[in-house]
């Protein structure tokens, strides 16, 4: 910074009111950053942050497998949507993706020590230590999800159950009378909503043993849970898959059994996701804003940091229904 000053011909007090947005002349500016320029200075942002106390970064935090992480398109639109709101406040997103107790002990630390300004976690689940961890370091958060043993943090999501209920419902009308659901992530807020409004759409007609339950959502997910579901049952005529992803693997594996869609079978998913345009037929489903989501936490992370009280209520965006061949 001394060498800045002396190269512009001002004090070094003129060249700090700069660096931190401080009110200098349009000329001190001008030469304050030809100065910098010409002498290649670049601040020191880990000794500012130490002066300042912040990090100046918002941690991402996915419980997901990694391979989930980088096949789910929702994920990354919710990543997106978050960095853009970030990226104008001068904030840098940093991705922290838990696949394991490991990786949960070591993102607890690193939380811990103070790195992180605040957080953004996405698919968290019931009884979850990062959730425990964000709560006890009183550290600005807010979850993208609703998991059931959230109390007083905030959070940005959509309502699954009536969204599931919804597209369920208009699968109904299309006449078929065998439904079935391939239900994924029930350890988890989003995936045991779709699965209750599946059921409250039926009603009386609930059969449970047309759900088939799988582990996360993803295409393989889908492919295998379609078969057995055939498997117990070869005269379904109609099935919901609880994600975009789920539906692809289902499709899959009705074309293996020789069964027409939608002539023979109605499919439908839910996120309208890059998935849901790659099937074939493309894929009747639930629009979810995974955009608009990461938009909205960021924005509660911000308004956490200056200060603001959250609105420990929630906040859910709309879920159309978009409707398309596959049903």
């Amino acid at each position: 910074m001394l060498d800045v000053a002396h190269q512009a011909g001002v004090s070094r007090g003129t060249v700090s009111r700069v660096l931190n947005g401080g009110y200098v002349s349009v000329d001190a500016r001008d030469a304050i950053e030809a100065a910098i320029a010409e002498v290649g200075y670049v601040p020191n942002t880990a000794a500012r942050n130490l002066v300042m106390q912040q990090s100046r970064a918002v941690g991402f935090i996915v419980h997901e497998p990694h391979a989930l992480f980088l096949e789910d398109p929702n994920i990354g639109s919710i990543m997106l949507g978050a960095n853009e709101i970030l990226s104008q406040s001068d904030y840098q997103l940093v991705c922290l993706i838990i696949d394991s107790e490991r990786d949960t002990t070591r993102v607890a630390r690193y939380l811990s020590g103070g790195f992180m300004d605040g957080a953004i976690i996405v698919s968290a689940r019931a009884h979850d230590p990062i959730t425990r961890v964000v709560s006890q370091l009183a550290l600005p958060t807010t979850f993208v999800g609703h998991p059931p043993d959230l109390r007083r943090l905030p959070f940005v999501g959509i309502d699954n159950i009536s969204s599931a209920k919804a597209i369920t419902e208009r699968l109904m009308a299309t006449g078929r009378r065998r439904i079935a659901m391939i239900a994924a992530a029930l350890d988890r807020d989003s995936g045991a909503d779709r699965l209750a409004g599946f059921r409250a759409a039926l009603g009386e007609k609930f059969d449970p043993n047309l759900v088939e339950e799988v582990p996360l959502y993803e295409y393989s997910a889908g492919v295998v849970g379609m078969r057995a579901l055939l498997d117990r049952d070869p005269g379904i005529d109609g099935v919901f898959a609880a994600s975009d992803a789920v539906a692809a693997g289902a499709l899959e594996a009705l074309r293996e059994a020789g069964r027409v869609v939608p002539t023979d079978v109605g499919v439908v998913g839910f996120d309208d996701s890059s998935w849901a345009l790659r099937c074939h037929p493309p894929l009747s489903t639930v629009h979810q804003p995974a955009s608009g989501l990461g938009e909205r936490a960021a924005e509660l992370v911000l308004s956490q940091l200056q200060g603001e009280k959250p609105d420990l209520s929630g906040i859910l965006l709309d879920t159309p229904i978009v409707w398309r061949e596959s049903a």
